[in-house]
């Protein structure tokens, strides 16, 4: 029996790590494909409506189901909660992001996008949800780990160094010059690119601070996620008949590699990604998912070397050895955070015991 609770208790603790795991799986995913239909002249703004509302009717019966009975009251201020979040992230946040690869490569996309958990952990900061102490070491080493993360993404792209030979990259069958002219845009504008993804990151960054802040007092993870993917394909709908008005051809489907995007994100970047990011962040805050992101560059790495035979160089190497090293200090620093006395937790997120809906909060987000 203690065998058991031991292995359950291993489990329990490992979910966060593999939920994280699989968001950055799913980026990785999201950015091929994406980048592809792009190429082929998908528009990034039906793009942005349809994958809603894929998401919102996968979603929704789900929500039914399982939350009918737990389901909170809804309120004026939840209502407006959503409607930002559904702004920021459906519609801001995907339109600047995929406006932005437009005018660039995929990799610079992913490379951008690096931001997000430096903008997170700032504004975290900032709002009191982040428990953070200089004078700390472990408060310090959650400030490195993070700054450490984005360091080792771009020493990846930045830094190339020697090739590294290995077995099965050093007979080369041609496949990653194609793959990488494929994905060659002619109408490259780095400049432009790169104020769209920084909008774009911003937008991220504040979208998954009000989440959580939301999810504190509507705990409900699949009614939000259906609310949020809901209002965003209302919001982006109004967004693109504005902006494409007069350009009926943009709304029309077929069987090609844009349906296949339309539905890959509307089920697993939409739907999936907003429901296990918001359990993760009940558990570890905001700063802890976002803090993963760069993994997602190693991960295209090591499946480059294996599925397309891309050679690997020091650079590459160096930033991910960064990366881990980042992410050990970031995950090691918030294990701290929930072992201090509590005495010292309540110094450095005062609540007001008085307001009914700060009752039960955990020690990393506070409800504003």
């Amino acid at each position: 029996m203690k065998r058991n609770e031991r292995v359950m208790k291993w489990l329990n603790g490992a979910k966060p790590y593999l939920g994280v795991l699989f968001l950055q799986l799913s980026n990785v995913g999201s950015a091929i494909i994406s980048k592809v239909a792009l190429n082929q002249g998908m528009n990034p703004f039906t793009f942005s409506v349809y994958r809603n509302v894929i998401a919102t009717a996968f979603f929704i019966p789900f929500a039914m189901l399982f939350e009918r009975e737990t389901r909170p009251t809804m309120t004026t201020s939840i209502f407006f909660k959503i409607m930002l979040l559904a702004l920021l992230e459906p519609v801001l946040t995907l339109n600047l992001y995929y406006l932005g690869m437009r005018y660039s490569t995929a990799t610079f996309t992913v490379t951008m996008i690096n931001l997000v958990p430096a903008v997170t952990f700032l504004l975290a900061w900032i709002f009191r949800l982040e428990n953070v102490k200089i004078k700390r070491l472990h408060s310090q080493a959650k400030i490195i780990g993070t700054t450490s993360t984005i360091g080792g993404a771009m020493i990846m792209t930045l830094v190339k160094g020697p090739t590294i030979v290995l077995p099965w990259t050093k007979h080369s069958n041609g496949i990653v010059s194609y793959s990488t002219q494929h994905v060659v845009n002619q109408h490259n504008d780095p400049i432009k690119a790169a104020l769209l993804l920084t909008a774009s990151c911003c937008c991220a960054a504040t979208f998954a601070i009000i989440q959580a802040i939301t999810l504190k007092s509507y705990p409900a993870g699949l009614s939000l996620t259906a609310m949020i993917c809901m209002a965003g394909a209302l919001q982006g709908t109004i967004f693109t008949l504005i902006l494409e008005r007069g350009n009926a051809s943009i709304w029309s489907l077929h069987w090609d590699i844009t349906l296949l995007t339309y539905v890959y994100h509307g089920l697993v970047r939409s739907g999936a990604v907003y429901y296990i990011s918001g359990v993760i962040m009940k558990e570890k805050g905001p700063v802890f998912v976002t803090a993963f992101n760069p993994l997602c560059m190693v991960i295209v790495a090591i499946i480059g070397s294996f599925v397309l035979s891309e050679k690997l160089y020091l650079g590459r190497v160096l930033g991910a050895v960064v990366i881990f090293i980042g992410l050990y200090l970031v995950i090691w620093g918030k294990s701290k955070d929930q072992t201090l006395p509590n005495n010292d937790q309540n110094d450095a997120l005062p609540i007001d015991h008085k307001h009914p809906q700060v009752q039960g909060l955990n020690k990393d987000i506070i409800v504003v």
